[in-house]
């Protein structure tokens, strides 16, 4: 045996099938689980690649990578097998060829290059779908694995398949946890946080933006007004167009009609004309002067949304007055809305954080919302 294992990797090197989902609280074990499993892999299958994407390299650097140094450092035995170790390049080649890397990428066209036998998406609810998807499909086994802070792409896409091995797991799986870090982790006061860190269920937890919107079938039939809004796209990134539907006194029903990259101008009212959209109705767009005069040309009084000093917490601030729901046919919004949070900044020492009221700038893939944003926002604006 290569080194010690738990439960976790008994059940993930026993999985037969193509994806194993790992579901999991804090220190349940689970990514050194898969980490273990992926060493393993290469080990005893000549000249496969494994290979294990993050967010990004920093937040590689400080997990998965930190993880699998580790495993490497404290197994003899593993060392015998391995050729040659790249900090630099993030890779562990073989002596059988077989290699194991570590990378991110960037977007949807960066994840279309390369195959691989085995994949580790790890903190799978940081990567939008367009990206794992692209990587899902150019390799034979998937392993992944997330905190369930919300639901996300993988509880939408993945769950409930015949393919798919489900395993949610908490502290109590890892037995090389102390007595004490269980007890600190089983003591989370926060109900909401326990339920996510020291159960591994599904939550909707602090750091999200909009926690409290609500799927609904289908926009009502009896509204107020109609409002309709888009963020453009241009070429990788989608064109985004909702139609939203508000009934007094504060209720916002919200429906994706689009999310197509690069759409033209003529293809935009095409999409909005098909979903029902006619000239006079409410249609506020992001500034885009050349986009807003070209649609106006063809005949859509488009506005720009409402704009200035703090219009970005403050657009936020608008929406949140509302009672929003959205379809259960707005794939998109709901992936979105799952993984967009507020920033959390780290004290000076490092020793904790806190959240301040601003979107964290590392999440991109927020172009449906910022289209809801811009229509309720300037719809309302002095309201």
């Amino acid at each position: 045996m290569l080194f010690t294992t738990g439960p976790l990797y008994i059940a993930t090197v026993n999985s037969k099938k193509k994806y194993i989902i790992h579901q999991g609280g804090t220190s349940s074990g689970k990514t050194y689980a898969i980490l273990q499993s992926r060493f393993v892999r290469c080990v005893e299958n000549p000249g496969i690649v494994s290979t294990v994407v993050g967010q990004d390299i920093p937040n590689l650097k400080l997990g998965a990578m930190r993880m699998a140094n580790q495993i490497y450092d404290e197994s003899k035995e593993l060392k015998y097998f391995i050729k040659d170790f790249n900090q630099t390049d993030r890779k562990f080649t073989f002596k059988n060829r077989s290699i194991l890397e570590f990378t991110a990428f960037e977007n949807e066209q960066d994840a279309k290059s390369g195959k691989r036998d085995d994949l580790f998406i790890n903190e799978a609810n940081g990567i939008p779908w367009t990206v794992a998807w692209q990587l899902m499909i150019r390799s034979k086994s998937v392993c992944i694995d997330y905190n369930p802070t919300t639901s996300f792409w993988v509880h939408k896409k993945l769950i409930g398949r015949p393919d798919v091995e489900y395993i949610i797991s908490d502290h109590r799986h890892n037995p090389f946890l102390t007595e004490e870090q269980h007890d600190e982790i089983e003591g989370i006061e926060d109900k909401d946080l326990w339920w996510v860190y020291a159960r591994g269920r599904t939550g909707d937890i602090k750091g999200i933006i909009y926690p409290n919107w609500k799927e609904v079938d289908k926009l009502p039939e009896t509204f107020d007004e109609e409002i309709w809004a888009i963020d453009y796209g241009y070429t990788v990134d989608p064109t985004a167009i909702v139609k939203m539907r508000f009934v007094k006194p504060k209720s916002i029903y919200v429906k994706e009609i689009c999310y197509t990259p690069g759409l033209s101008e003529h293809a935009i009212i095409e999409v909005m004309t098909k979903s029902g959209f006619e000239p006079g109705m409410a249609f506020y767009s992001e500034h885009d002067p050349d986009k807003v005069a070209q649609l106006r040309s063809l005949g859509i009084p488009v506005w720009m949304a409402e704009k200035g000093p703090g219009s970005i917490k403050n657009g936020i601030m608008k929406v949140k007055q509302f009672d929003v729901y959205y379809t259960s046919d707005s794939n998109w919004i709901r992936e979105e809305r799952s993984g967009y949070k507020w920033q959390e900044v780290l004290s000076y020492d490092g020793s904790s954080s806190n959240i301040v009221n601003l979107p964290d700038p590392k999440y991109r893939a927020k172009h449906l919302l910022d289209a809801i944003k811009y229509g309720i926002y300037s719809h309302f604006f002095r309201q």
